[in-house]
């Protein structure tokens, strides 16, 4: 059986600010914060259909190294007890990198926690202040140390389209954190959600979200920065369900957003390949490991046919090639 992960989400719950983007109570659907109880039916439900032994339970929303300590403990008490019976592998949370010390890391590992993702959005301090993250880039060097040198599995997430920043900014963000040697990234394109700042901002003309093809184009490049450092994307886009569709004002937010990008990449890698061999035959071959086909056709077969209007006529052959590598032939 296939494992997974079981996710919790803690919403608005912890966070010292109002990051002018959140609307957590939107993000995650829930407005009553997960009791010890609620762990216990979710990880049931994931027990009775999956093996996950190889998963973890995970806590995301809010910043769960700061809410009461109390309750971040009674939560972890419940999931450890499936950790210490081997049912699942360890407990994933997502925080603040100004929530971090040396005490809460030593406690969060006797709980059995394995993976510890930060939110560090930007990692230009510009950028951080108009978006009222109240922390510095420094603040996230400083806890990615922390955590590391604990022996926890380390994550960083970051954000493209925020206020005050370009896609100059967001690759450099993304430069920034691969040199923190993250186990994982997640990478979110700004969606404008009811009350928060950033709504004002946009309905004043202030603030003006990315498009599809802007973010597209850009993640795209992030994708590959992140791929050729060994990192791994484990999540591109913000995840469709909860209230995120009635809350939803602009931005990029579409459920196969992670696949757009991935054809942009293909089609690159096509073209700069005809273009290196300088191939002049109208019939192409693609090869392409049988479980990125998609991905090379492109959402609606959109990149055949962008092939087709240049003039290529495209089959293709699948065989073991890894993610990203493909050859053509004339």
């Amino acid at each position: 059986m296939k494992h997974i992960n079981v996710a919790l989400f803690v919403p608005d719950m912890g966070c010292p600010h109002r990051c002018s983007f959140c609307n957590q109570k939107t993000i995650s659907g829930k407005v009553v914060p997960p009791t010890a109880e609620d762990v216990e039916r979710a990880v049931q439900t994931a027990l009775s259909s999956a093996d996950c032994n190889e998963g973890e339970i995970a806590f995301f929303g809010g910043s769960f190294t700061a809410i009461d300590r109390e309750y971040m403990l009674c939560l972890l008490k419940k999931a450890k007890e499936y950790v210490d019976k081997g049912l699942f592998k360890g407990i994933r949370i997502s925080t603040r990198p100004d929530c971090i010390s040396d005490e809460m890391l030593d406690l969060l590992s006797f709980y059995g926690v394995s993976s510890i993702e930060l939110g560090c959005q930007s990692m230009n301090d510009r950028v951080l202040s108009l978006n009222k993250r109240g922390h510095t880039a420094e603040d996230v060097v400083k806890a990615a140390e922390k955590i590391k040198k604990h022996g926890f599995e380390f994550g960083v997430q970051m954000m493209t389209g925020l206020f005050g920043d370009n896609d100059e900014g967001a690759l450099e963000t993304a430069e920034k954190l691969i040199s923190l040697s993250p186990d994982t990234a997640r990478i979110y394109p700004t969606v404008v959600l009811e009350n928060t700042e950033l709504s004002r901002l946009y309905r004043e003309g202030k603030y003006q979200p990315q498009c599809l093809d802007e973010a597209a184009e850009l993640c795209a490049k992030l994708l590959m920065l992140f791929h050729e450092n060994d990192i791994r994307v484990i999540r591109l886009g913000l995840h469709s369900g909860g209230n995120v569709e009635e809350g939803f004002v602009a931005g990029v937010y579409h459920p196969a957003f992670r696949e757009i990008c991935e054809s942009r990449i293909y089609l690159r890698l096509v073209l700069d390949e005809i273009e290196k061999k300088n191939i002049e035959s109208t019939d192409i071959e693609i090869t392409v490991g049988r479980r990125f086909v998609s991905q090379l056709t492109g959402q609606k077969k959109s990149n055949l046919k962008k092939l087709n209007g240049l003039g290529f006529k495209v089959s293709i052959v699948q065989n073991d090639f890894e993610k990203y590598k493909i050859s053509v032939r004339g």
